[in-house]
């Protein structure tokens, strides 16, 4: 009610100055007729503003927040109004000076576009005021990239009472940019400027709002950025500012995959697809790191039913209510057993009859199964078995077996059992209608008991950060890359094939250290030290990929390849394993020796 008497009396006002400017600034010169035209005409030219104003709801809108789309209305809603000057005088039959209507447009748009956006004027004079008030507490940010997203951002920040920041500065490697204020807030320069920039501004936090640059393009960046000890956020991805969701909000902390230095690897979804849907799919595993999300990634592909087998009832708990949660028409089955239970396999493969079997139950640490090396064989290999024998006896079409770059030159009895697995599919494709393959890739990012979540534990507790080693090499990979490979791999599946995961170049652990402690705003040996225990018993200072015997052969993606199979003699392999099984269950303490027997690149301190 408000805008409408401020815009009955801006309708009188206009009228009013546009005849006094037509006449020179002198009221005294204005005819008397015109005078008496824009009296006659007023309550018409209230109503038919009015209207107007109510069509581009100039009555309705958040003026508070107005924006670019709500200055287009006014502009608008007052260029008709002033088109409708003369046919209004013409109804009433009366006339004024031909300039009129342009004077008029000129006064109307300036006093209801500025009434209207004093709410945000005064809204942020009143933000400014609370920022002054709360100046102690207040943080200094630098926000990298002056583009849509960063002025999104910015003006969030300019407009929230709710958020104590303060964009100090800007950063941006277009000269064009350069030196120049967005909102009110200096462009200081490219890159270069900021780690000198950080100290002149006295910034607390760096906001990185490049979301159109790749993970290639954005490591150097973070590089620079991580070696100012400040904490840094990070703008996900482009689809935000398709979305227009840019915002505070939206600002995640840089993870340790962003430091990779690649893309995200893509997998051609149509080819998973058309091996997954409407098949019935058993994950092994399925509540582990690998197994949980090859149930996510299955599950969006459309089987007709997923079988979730897991030792762990927790893990499998959670997977299970996710899924539900997010998938409410899978026909989904969470079944707990071991795969070591012969009869438990059996009653599970006979029920529900898989098609397809990923294998990701497994013990993968190292240093404890170098202690219970026995408990090591019982569960990857002899699991591995029973549950490959199963899919032989009752007619599955495709088994995938998640294996691992420690299974290459072994030295530690965790890569040894799984070489052996490797052996088993071999073996079982020879002899099976079933097609047995094995997918082998390195460390997962962030995958249960992996280095990364150990490094956040320790950060959080302030250190110090333990590595054993200050040469020690990892290959790595994040879990939905790797999932997504075994998937596709899978697809590619003709029998007995050792897919080989491409996982880019290695990189160092004191590194990720260093990187994880800097990302979370400390300095290294300063705020949290490192220290180096020593390598493990069985861990190697950099694993491998591929035996050398294998060679590569590539597949239709980049990313996946097969490595040639190691002949071996079946029969003998096969009385090996019998001795092995009887070994692992007596509780033999020479156990390494039998699995050295099968695997002669297994290497071991006696």
């Amino acid at each position: 009610m408000l805008l409408v008497v401020t815009d009955m009396v801006a309708v009188m006002a206009a009228s009013a100055l546009s005849l006094y400017v037509r006449y020179e600034f002198s009221f005294m010169s204005i005819e008397p007729q015109f005078w008496k035209a824009i009296q006659d005409a007023y309550l018409l030219n209230v109503f038919v503003t009015l209207i107007i104003f109510y069509i581009f709801r100039l009555y309705n809108s958040v003026w508070r927040y107005a924006s670019d789309t709500e200055m287009v209305n006014v502009v608008i809603a007052v260029t008709i109004c002033s088109i409708m000057q003369p046919v209004i005088f013409w109804l009433l039959g009366t006339y004024v000076p031909r300039s009129f209507p342009f004077f008029y447009g000129f006064f109307m748009a300036l006093f209801t576009g500025g009434i209207r956006f004093s709410y945000r004027f005064l809204r942020m004079l009143q933000n400014k005021r609370l920022n002054h008030f709360n100046a102690p507490e207040r943080q200094n940010y630098m926000i990298v990239g002056a583009g849509a997203s960063g002025n999104a951002i910015l003006q969030e920040v300019q407009s929230s009472k709710y958020l104590s920041m303060h964009v100090a500065c800007f950063i941006d490697d277009n000269p064009g940019c350069q030196g120049k204020y967005l909102r009110g807030v200096p462009i200081v320069g490219g890159r270069e400027k900021i780690a000198e920039s950080v100290e002149k501004y006295d910034v607390d936090e760096i906001i990185i709002a490049i979301p159109s640059a790749s993970r290639s393009e954005l490591k150097p960046l973070l590089e620079i950025c991580k070696e100012t000890g400040r904490r840094i956020q990070i703008l996900p991805g482009m689809y935000q500012i398709i979305k227009g969701d840019v915002n505070v909000s939206n600002l995640r902390e840089v993870q340790i995959e962003d430091l990779l230095g690649r893309d995200p690897i893509e997998v051609n979804v149509d080819e998973i697809i058309g091996y997954v849907r409407d098949k019935v799919v058993l994950v092994t595993g399925g509540g582990g790191s690998i197994g949980s999300e090859l149930c996510r990634q299955v599950a969006r592909h459309s089987p007709r039913r997923l079988v979730i087998l897991d030792i762990y009832e927790n893990n499998a708990y959670e997977i299970q209510q996710e899924l539900l949660r997010d998938y409410p028409e899978l026909d989904l089955a969470v079944l707990i057993g071991s795969v070591r239970n012969t009869m438990r396999v059996d009653e599970i493969f006979r029920e529900y009859r898989p098609d397809i079997v990923y294998h990701a139950a497994a013990h993968k640490h190292v240093p404890l199964m170098e202690d219970s090396p026995n408990e090591a064989i019982k569960n990857n290999v002899f699991g591995t078995l029973k549950v490959a024998a199963a899919a032989d006896r009752y007619g599955t079409g495709r088994f995938v077996m998640i294996s691992t770059d420690k299974a290459v030159n072994p030295t530690n009895i965790m890569g040894a059992s799984k070489r052996i697995c490797e052996m088993v599919i071999q073996n079982m494709n020879r002899k099976s209608k079933t097609e047995y393959v094995a997918v082998r890739f390195g460390n997962v990012l962030g995958s249960n008991g992996s280095v990364v979540p150990l490094f956040q534990k320790q950060i959080e507790k302030g250190g110090p950060g333990t590595v054993t080693h200050p040469d020690i090499i990892r290959y790595f990979m994040t879990i939905p890359e790797a999932v997504s490979l075994v998937l596709q791999a899978g697809a590619y599946a003709r029998g007995g094939e050792i897919f080989v995961l491409d996982m880019g170049e290695p990189m160092k652990i004191l590194d990720l250290a260093k990187n994880m402690i800097k990302l979370s705003g400390y300095r290294v040996d300063e705020d949290i030290r490192i220290e180096f225990t020593g390598l493990r018993p069985g861990e190697k200072m950099y694993e491998e990929l591929l035996m050398q015997e294998e060679g590569l052969k590539e597949t239709a993606n980049r990313m996946i390849y097969i490595g040639r199979p190691i002949e071996y003699d079946d029969e003998l392999f096969e009385r090996q394993l019998e001795r092995l099984q009887e070994a692992s269950v007596n509780e033999s303490q020479d156990i390494r020796a039998l699995v050295r027997e099968i695997v002669p690149s297994y290497q071991y301190e006696e």
